[in-house]
């Protein structure tokens, strides 16, 4: 009888013969594996206590709570293998079952929900959540898990954060995901919650680690799959096929692809987009613009806690269409009620900048990338998530969202003034941004909050073009005094980020943070005036 080194040996030949090919494609093209992160993950698994038969499967996963499913990517059976594993939990009875996806950005839940609910199709899911352009991976496998949770689950849910390319960020994407998962145990708590994300975040000392002292007291199983040194160990066992190992009381793997089968079909994807020739994509471009904003004020992106961070940044990041995206928009203005006067608003803004951010939807909208426009729409974006992104993040309706901005156009001293404050914002960012931008054509003498007052009465009794053109107006001039303040020194990014986060919804408010402003701006000037008639 041969033993089992032989048996390891005889069964494993070849694949290891085709396999080192494949694996000197994948080194010249991706050298991520030389990281101390998938390192730690490479070296975690590397024995297991027993094989499993497929009861002892199930009997495990039905004491679990939570169930990390480890996920190659590239192999639609790592994606088919959870669809059944939800769905033969659910049709036993006994709990509901939650899906949670690494796949889908947390941001993008409200698309996720609208797909649930069934109102958008399949395609606009795919394209909204910009599945082919920032992930690539083949979209039937998970297509499908998606359907087996709509059809069996009680929810599905996005978990994961920007950015996703940047290993030193991995660990923050990790505690991220973390603090998504206790939502869903606070949101479900009597559901097992099935998760499936990147197999190299279920090392022990990764997400399984964050996630215990996240939920204390909470059973998680992790459940991998294919992993390369087990299943060139179990090679070895006298049984024909080893469905699953035991590797200890938390963590089980079972085997649904070779080795090859694996990185095989990631060659091939690598292939696929090192062909690829589309249109260009303004996603990354804005987001690298609000994210340097971000830095510059020194905003944790990953803070779990409202006050002087918004709460998970990461989760609030704007939807970018392109040109080519215009009906897709549109469906999804009408479908918001934002109302033909605002959508009109829109295309004129686009015709004139390039670009429009729509705070409606939380929404980009870029058909010619010109920088400084981009760079205030940015700031825009970013003033609206430090403030929670009310219109979307609290639930309202679009009825709700149509009455209460028509309710903002009426004239008035506090909505004349919350403008003001918001074209301050936007234009100090966008210099920030983009430094060249000329300052307004205005006297730079220093404002007074005498003059401010006169222009506000004056507005509310103009018509509503000169309501805006005034707020403007005053707003642009405030932001570049902030900013020639900033450049000598006189303001630090930490005083501009509770600018940026005061509610100027509240009564009153905006009044009197653009009189501090303008109180502030005055006091800086009287120096700066005297040394320069020295």
């Amino acid at each position: 009888m041969a033993s089992t080194t032989n048996l390891r040996s005889r069964r494993s030949a070849a694949q290891l013969h085709a396999l080192a090919g494949v694996e000197r494609e994948i080194s010249a093209q991706d050298s991520h594996n030389r990281r101390k992160y998938l390192r730690e993950f490479n070296q975690a698994f590397r024995n297991y206590d027993s094989l499993l038969e497929s009861q002892q499967i199930q009997d495990a996963l039905h004491s679990a709570d939570v169930v990390l499913i480890g996920d190659y990517h590239a192999l639609p059976a790592a994606q088919r293998y959870a669809a059944s594993l939800l769905e033969q939990c659910a049709l036993a009875g006994g709990r509901p079952v939650v899906l949670g996806v690494e796949t889908i950005f947390a941001r993008d839940q409200h698309i996720l929900d609208e797909w649930w609910r069934r109102e958008i199709d399949e395609n606009e899911l795919r394209q909204r959540v910009r599945f082919d352009l920032d992930w690539g991976y083949d979209w039937a496998p998970f297509h499908e898990l998606l359907v087996a949770a709509r059809d069996h689950g009680e929810a599905v849910y996005g978990l994961d954060c920007m950015p996703r390319e940047d290993l030193r960020k991995i660990g923050a994407r990790d505690r991220h995901a973390a603090a998504k998962i206790a939502e869903i145990r606070e949101r479900h708590p009597n559901a097992v919650i099935f998760v499936l994300f990147g197999e190299s975040h279920l090392a022990p000392g990764h997400l399984p680690r964050v996630l215990s002292k996240q939920m204390r007291g909470a059973r998680v199983l992790t459940v991998l799959q294919n992993i390369d040194a087990l299943y060139w160990r179990a090679a070895g066992e006298r049984a024909d096929k080893v469905e699953a190992v035991r590797v200890n009381d938390d963590v089980l793997c079972v085997f649904n692809a070779t080795p090859l089968e694996k990185y095989e079909s990631y060659r091939l994807f690598l292939d696929q987009w090192s062909r690829c020739d589309d249109g260009p994509d303004f996603a990354p471009t804005i987001y690298n613009l609000i994210d340097s904003l971000v830095r510059f004020l020194e905003i944790n992106r990953y803070s779990p806690h409202n006050g002087t961070q918004p709460r998970f940044l990461v989760d609030m990041l704007p939807e970018v269409y392109g040109g080519s995206s215009d009906a897709m928009l549109h469906r999804l203005l009408s479908r918001k009620g934002v109302s033909e006067q605002d959508r009109e608003s829109m295309l004129a803004s686009v015709e004139e900048r390039g670009s429009a951010y729509l705070p409606q939807v939380n929404a980009f909208y870029v058909r010619e990338f010109q920088m400084v426009h981009a760079a205030e729409d940015a700031t825009r974006f970013l003033h609206q998530a430090c403030q929670g992104l009310p219109q979307r993040l609290n639930g309202e309706s679009a009825d709700e969202i149509g009455a209460r901005r028509n309710g903002e156009r009426r004239k008035t001293i506090d909505v004349f003034y919350a403008h003001v404050v918001e074209h301050a914002i936007a234009f100090f960012g966008s210099r920030v941004l983009y430094p060249s931008r000329p300052a307004p054509a205005a006297d730079d003498s220093p404002l007074s909050r005498a003059a401010s007052e006169k222009a506000a009465q004056a507005a509310v009794r103009a018509d509503e073009i000169r309501f805006e053109s005034s707020a403007r107006d005053l707003g642009y001039r405030i932001g570049s005094q902030i900013y020639d303040a900033y450049l000598a020194g006189k303001v630090t990014p930490s005083g501009l980020r509770r600018l940026f986060l005061a509610h100027l919804d509240e009564p009153g408010l905006a009044r009197k943070v653009c009189s501090a402003a303008i109180t502030k701006l005055r006091s800086l000037s009287r120096p700066l005036s005297r040394s320069a008639h020295a």
